[in-house]
């Protein structure tokens, strides 16, 4: 394992130096298949969002099916990494903090992918305030969301899990549970404690 100088996961720098080093375990390397099946699944393309977008795998599969989508991330290695690998479809990946970026139209979808679980626990209910406030009502927030009901789950991370009935608490104010399902092709990190999910906003 690299030896890392930044251990603060809300700054940039943090990130950084996790992808100059090519340190990223939370990394798929692909398009997951819950995703998948759900743009497969729409009957229409979509106004899409991916906030701490990482390598951005999902751009490419959205972009080439029409999709208005644009990926973000406030890592500027990150945001690098995203550009190389997506070519033609870079220009739908920028630079921007999730917390004051504001979508040029109104958003249909907003895909989660280890962004919530990537910042500590204190900024829980901000970023929901986010979702909620960016998401119109019938907007969908549709992804892969990290649980663990144990009693010392939260205390290490990234990434942080959280208990179930505390997301439920945070989410159902805004959003109501439309889907929900286990996940066959997690990553080991995520192995066994992830769950793809679907929220409507109220």
């Amino acid at each position: 394992m690299a030896d890392f100088i930044q251990r603060d996961p809300t700054k940039a720098d943090f990130w950084d130096e996790r992808f100059e080093k090519e340190f990223m375990p939370w990394d798929k390397g692909d398009v997951p298949q819950h995703f998948k099946n759900f743009v497969a699944s729409r009957p229409a393309a979509m106004r899409c969002l991916i906030p701490g977008c990482g390598n951005a795998y999902e751009v490419a599969l959205l972009a080439e099916k029409g999709w208005d989508v644009t990926a973000i991330d406030f890592s500027p290695a990150a945001v690098h990494r995203a550009h190389l690998a997506l070519g033609a479809w870079a220009k739908h990946v920028v630079q921007a903090d999730f917390f004051t970026y504001i979508p040029k139209q109104p958003l249909d979808l907003i895909y989660e992918r280890a962004f919530f679980c990537a910042l500590p626990p204190d900024l829980r209910q901000k970023i929901v305030n986010r979702w909620s406030q960016i998401l119109p009502a019938g907007g969908l927030l549709a992804g892969y969301f990290f649980f663990d009901d144990a009693a010392d789950a939260n205390k290490k991370g990234p990434p942080f899990s959280i208990h179930s009935e505390r997301w439920k608490e945070l989410l159902e104010p805004y959003f109501a549970l439309t889907e929900d399902s286990t996940v066959a092709d997690s990553i080991p990190v995520f192995a066994g404690k992830e769950r793809w999910q679907v929220w409507r906003r109220r």
